[in-house]
């Protein structure tokens, strides 16, 4: 969803009219009626600006011309003169036909009544355009107003050139693009969550039989099992693994115990598959490699990613952690070796159709073969790293693809999350690129997702969304057609940006929609800003008893899968949080924020008066 813009667009059918901010682009693209007109704004420089739209090729483009003008209600009179596309000089009103007139005038002096009906009917058309002008005019005016876009100086007929801006000049949306505006909002909490349907879900009983969590044995506290390991109770002289994965949640991650900051927003950091390095990916357009072993937290490489927009967006190791990849504003994936002195860039070229494309989201299957990715133009895309190419499109989506997953290591099985507020269940073995269709949706969410991750056995995964929840998934329990239209319509209602601006009271519901087949929602950490991400705790370590999330507030919040509550809270960063990653085998996370730093978290055992100062 583009909030402002999207909200103009579902109303009157213009498909993703402007991308901004964590996408960083200008793409206008208009329906066809809206290409026989100009569509003018106030920009407040003393000067009309009409958007004129020509077809090319391949894809759209938009062109600019200005006049200067005296007062706001002499808009519609306003000659555009720069103009192009064989239409010659028009009003800058649509409204404003006089040959169109003219000629129903002639033509009424023969039929009267034909005459006016044909009058009536032209009116109500000029009407309606006018509105749908006025409401384009004020998202443009609103968004210049922001800062989100600035006009700039061109060369040739175009005059003038609409761009994106990078800060704002408005002190509220200086926060707002910073990812500072987090300590103004206190992210909801459930106090009793609705635990029914995961209390009988198969889920349960794997975490209880990971963590050596038996019903019985559930409420023993961690000094009565030290008892019945020395009277010889345990299984042979030790803990069991279940067991030991149970005391260790008892141990969580509350210290940072290293640290690094960069200049620019830090956007996404991921630990290898061993755990033995970690990979960021900063603004400022670097990828920086750590070495993690035995924890440390020690810089070992930076590699200057190549061909990026605006930033890089996504990374991710290969499985045999000697290549790394990225993804940006770009039509290609990078990929870039890491094991030997030198570097070697290789671009994958995902062939779109899409004049500004971007991956969000990347995924590299289990045998390293394949590279899954979901873009801007809706689609999930497949490269193949043995043959060279891209294997598989798929229009899966009526909105952008924030997050992609691979249900398993089988590779059959994909997931994808967009900002139409839907995850799809994808199965390659029955997928026809030319025909694609979802073996399932999974409708709940009042809004986009923003990150869905896979718990790795292609039966449950969770989503992370923009009306501030997380949501647990059985995919053998898809939803029905009413939780589809449910959650579309609550889509269309959404009228605030998640990104500059504050969560509206209206936006926190917490009734479930009609038709929400999932398993367990979660509320406690806001996610404002940009794509904030959330994961399955490792199975080594904690047998996936927990979720962990960033947070706008520039927290990482954990969640208890069974219970819903909230068991801990790390503050430290001054921005949101958008990405987290726990160690696969040891009890640390490091959390990726827009305040440049890179954390490492690990347990300090406190004293219980600390303990209880903190509390007060």
């Amino acid at each position: 969803m583009r909030r402002t813009t999207s909200h103009f667009c579902k109303q009157h059918g213009v498909p993703r009219t402007l991308l901004l901010s964590d996408k960083r682009t200008l793409n206008l693209r208009q329906q066809p009626h809206l290409l026989q007109r100009p569509i003018a704004f106030t920009c407040g420089l003393n000067a009309i600006v009409h958007i004129c739209f020509r077809r090319r090729t391949k894809g759209w483009t938009d062109k600019l011309s200005t006049q200067p003008f005296h007062s706001q209600t002499s808009m519609g009179s306003q000659s555009s003169s720069g103009m192009s596309g064989g239409r010659g000089s028009s009003s800058g009103n649509p409204a404003e036909q006089p040959e169109a007139l003219e000629q129903n005038q002639s033509e009424s002096s023969g039929n009267n009544r034909r005459g006016q009906r044909t009058s009536d009917r032209q009116q109500g058309e000029r009407q309606s355009t006018s509105e749908e002008d006025v409401d384009l005019a004020e998202v443009l005016a609103y968004l210049l107003r922001r800062g989100q876009v600035r006009l700039v100086h061109g060369s040739g007929a175009t005059g003038l050139q609409l761009v994106q801006s990078y800060s704002d000049s408005d002190e509220d949306s200086d926060g707002a693009w910073d990812g500072r505006l987090g300590d103004r909002y206190n992210p909801p909490v459930d106090v009793k969550p609705d635990t029914n349907e995961v209390d009988r879900s198969e889920i349960r009983t794997q975490i209880l039989l990971a963590t050596a969590s038996s019903v019985l044995r559930g409420r023993h506290s961690f000094t009565q099992m030290l008892t019945e390991r020395e009277q010889g109770r345990c299984r042979g002289s030790s803990f069991s693994h279940g067991e030991c994965s149970r005391i260790r949640t008892h141990f969580l991650p509350n210290y940072v115990s290293h640290k690094d900051t960069y200049q620019q927003k830090a956007f996404c950091g991921v630990y290898s598959d061993d755990g033995k390095m970690f990979l960021s990916a900063c603004q400022d357009q670097n990828i920086r490699l750590y070495n993690t072993t035995r924890g440390r937290f020690s810089l070992r490489q930076a590699v200057k990613a190549r061909d990026v927009g605006w930033s890089v967006l996504d990374v991710c190791f290969t499985p045999d952690a000697q290549h790394v990849l990225y993804s940006s504003w770009s039509d290609y994936i990078h990929l870039c070796s890491i094991d030997g002195d030198s570097e070697n860039h290789t671009a994958l070229d995902l062939n779109p159709e899409e004049r500004r494309f971007c991956v969000f989201s990347l995924a590299a299957s289990t045998d390293g073969k394949e590279i899954l990715g979901g873009a801007n133009d809706g689609c999930l895309y497949v490269f193949d790293l043995e043959q060279n190419k891209r294997t598989l499109k798929i229009d899966a989506h009526e909105d952008d693809v924030n997050a992609v997953a691979f249900a398993d290591s089988s590779s059959q099985l994909l997931f994808s999350g967009s900002d139409d507020a839907l995850c799809k269940v994808w199965d390659r073995r029955t997928l026809r690129e030319d025909r694609p269709q979802p073996v399932g949706h999974l409708a709940g969410h009042r809004d986009g997702i923003t990150f869905i991750h896979s718990k790795g056995d292609a039966r449950y995964l969770i989503s992370n969304s923009k009306d501030q929840s997380i949501k647990l998934w059985d995919v053998r329990k898809f939803s029905p057609k009413e939780g589809l239209a449910a959650s579309r319509v609550a889509v269309t209602q959404q009228d605030w940006d998640y990104r500059w601006q504050q969560v509206p009271q209206r936006a926190l519901k917490r009734h479930k929609l009609a038709g929400d087949t999932s398993v367990m929602t979660y509320r406690g950490h806001g996610v404002l800003h940009t794509l904030i991400r959330c994961r399955f705790s490792p199975e080594f370590s904690t047998g996936q008893r927990f979720i962990y999330s960033g947070c706008s507030t520039g927290k990482i919040i954990i969640y208890d899968v069974l219970t819903g509550a909230v068991v801990a809270r790390l503050s430290g960063h001054d921005a949101c949080v958008r990405d987290v990653s726990w160690h696969p085998y040891e009890d640390n996370i490091i959390s990726s924020s827009w305040d440049g730093a890179v954390r490492m978290w690990e347990h300090r055992q406190t004293h219980p008066l600390e303990e209880e100062r903190e509390r007060d």
